[in-house]
């Protein structure tokens, strides 16, 4: 089964030297389920065909959903042609982000200020605890989507499109190192200081992000995540 990667962020040039780019970190959260992968950078403006994957992936960005960029409206556009012809997708922050809007839902900074660093969710097996980095949310899920992780801070955490698409707000590929260094990059003057610190304390606790690449590769798979 062949995965389109859709890139529409990178890391930052001080951290692109020393860690993985975000498609690397993909492949290596779906290995083991006999994917091959191919990339399009979205945000260049390589938009491919919906029928050129089998499945699909749209990656985290710094961009918010809601800017001018051109490359934007062809994504959500290539979002709307890839449910129509009946390719699985899954979006992670930014990508959950973009595909709530592109199918009715409402995404905005929340009022509540930044996520960053370990996050626990209620799933519906349970609690796991996933690496974030986002002020923006969807506020209002599209319909006939289904909230299926949430936690008092972000309440759609996870949706489930029956069917056609799975996305989640956290970050299953990032761990411990690669968030360090966006707090050492990114995160001064813009995140507040209490958060960073707030993140940098729960280094080091359990990941459950197999988990989530285990539902990624089950819905390309077979539609569902448990």
């Amino acid at each position: 089964m062949k995965i389109g990667i859709l890139l529409t962020g990178r890391p930052p040039e001080d951290l692109a030297a020393v860690t993985d780019d975000y498609p690397k970190k993909f492949q290596a959260l779906l290995d083991g389920h006999g994917f091959s992968f191919q990339t399009w950078a979205a945000l260049d403006g390589d938009i491919p065909q919906a029928r050129e994957a089998d499945g699909w992936l749209i990656t985290g960005s710094r961009h918010g959903v809601y800017e001018d960029h051109a490359w934007i409206p062809p994504l959500e556009q290539l979002i709307r042609d890839i449910v129509a012809a009946e390719r699985p997708l899954v979006g992670v922050c930014f990508g959950h982000q973009i595909i709530a809007q592109a199918l009715g839902g409402r995404v905005a900074k929340f009022d509540g200020g930044w996520a960053i660093g370990p996050q626990t969710y209620d799933f519906p097996d349970g609690q796991k605890t996933i690496q974030a980095w986002h002020q923006d949310q969807v506020l209002d899920a599209p319909e006939g989507t289904q909230t299926v992780a949430s936690n008092d801070f972000c309440k759609h955490a996870a949706l489930l499109y029956p069917g056609q698409a799975y996305t989640v707000q956290s970050h299953p590929e990032f761990d411990d190192g690669f968030v360090q260094g966006l707090i050492d990059t990114r995160a001064k003057g813009v995140v507040p200081d209490d958060v960073q610190a707030a993140a940098q304390a729960r280094m080091g606790i359990a990941l459950d992000s197999p988990d989530l690449g285990q539902q990624f590769a089950r819905f390309f798979l077979e539609r569902k995540i448990a």
